[in-house]
C-alpha cells in the first residue's frame, strides 16, 4: 500500500521573529503544508509566547494553512479569539478544556478544522469518544513549554497504538507529532503512523529553510516506501 506523503508544519515560534515577514516568504517558497503556530500563556506552560495580534498579522501576510496550537489554561474562554484571528486548524489541550465536545463543535461551526493536543502523560483513550468530531490530534513528544527538549521515544508506542486504532475504525484523522522532530527520527515517526511532523529547530536552525524542509520530507519518506 502506498502511503500519502508526510506533511511538514514548521513551528513559527522557532523562526526569527524579528524578520517574520521574510521567514513566511521562505516557508512559502519551501511549499510547506502548514505553519504551526504555538500559543503559550505562562500558566498552562511556563513560557509566554505570541498570541492573537501576531496571528492576525501572519494571517494577513500568507495564504498558508495556519495550524494554531493553544497551550492555555482557559481554551473555553479564548477559542473564539483565535478562530476570528485566522486559524485554519485550532487545537486545544484536553487537559485544560472544561467542555471539549462543545469546543470541537464551535470550531467546526466556524468552518475550521478541530484538533486536540495530548501531553505525553495523557493517554489517547481520554479522547476516544471525541474522535468522530476531530480532524486532527497532536501527540506531544516533549512536555510542552520549552524548546530544545529531547524527543521522548517512550511516546512511540502511543503513536503506533493511536494510528492503528484510527485505521481500524476508519477515522480520517491527521496524526500530528510535535516535539524534538529531526532528520534522525522523521522516518521512524512516519512509519509509526504520523501524518504531519511539526519541526522547529530542524527547519530554522540550518540556514536554508527550503533545503531543511526537503530534507525532512526525504527522511520521512525513506521509511514509508513512498
Amino acid at each position: 500500500m502506498t502511503l500519502n506523503p508526510i506533511k511538514i508544519a514548521p513551528s513559527i515560534a522557532a523562526a526569527n521573529l524579528l524578520c517574520l515577514g521574510d521567514e513566511l516568504k521562505k516557508l512559502e517558497a519551501a511549499a510547506v503544508d502548514a505553519i504551526h503556530f504555538d500559543v503559550m500563556d505562562g500558566h498552562f506552560v511556563q513560557l509566554l509566547t505570541i498570541g492573537v495580534p501576531i496571528l492576525e498579522q501572519v494571517r494577513a501576510a500568507t495564504k498558508l494553512h495556519l495550524d494554531v496550537h493553544i497551550m492555555v489554561t482557559n481554551p473555553d474562554a479564548v477559542i473564539d479569539d483565535y478562530l476570528q484571528a485566522g486559524a485554519d486548524t485550532l487545537s486545544f489541550h484536553i487537559e485544560a478544556a472544561q467542555h471539549a465536545h462543545r469546543l470541537c463543535a464551535r470550531i467546526k461551526q466556524a468552518g475550521k478544522r478541530a484538533g486536540i493536543a495530548l501531553n505525553p502523560a495523557t493517554h489517547w483513550q481520554s479522547i476516544q469518544y471525541l474522535l468522530p468530531d476531530l480532524d486532527q490530534v497532536t501527540l506531544m513528544t516533549v512536555n510542552p513549554g520549552y524548546s530544545r527538549q529531547p524527543h521522548l521515544t517512550t511516546m512511540h508506542p502511543k503513536i503506533r497504538e493511536f494510528a492503528d486504532f484510527c485505521r481500524a475504525h476508519n477515522y480520517a484523522i491527521d496524526i500530528v507529532v510535535d516535539g524534538g522532530v529531526s532528520l534522525s527520527n522523521a522516518g521512524t515517526l512516519a512509519k509509526l503512523g504520523a501524518t504531519t511532523l511539526v519541526a522547529g529547530g530542524a527547519v530554522f536552525n540550518g540556514g536554508n529553510t527550503e533545503e531543511a524542509v526537503n530534507a525532512l520530507r526525504k527522511a520521512a519518506a525513506g521509511s514509508t516506501g513512498i
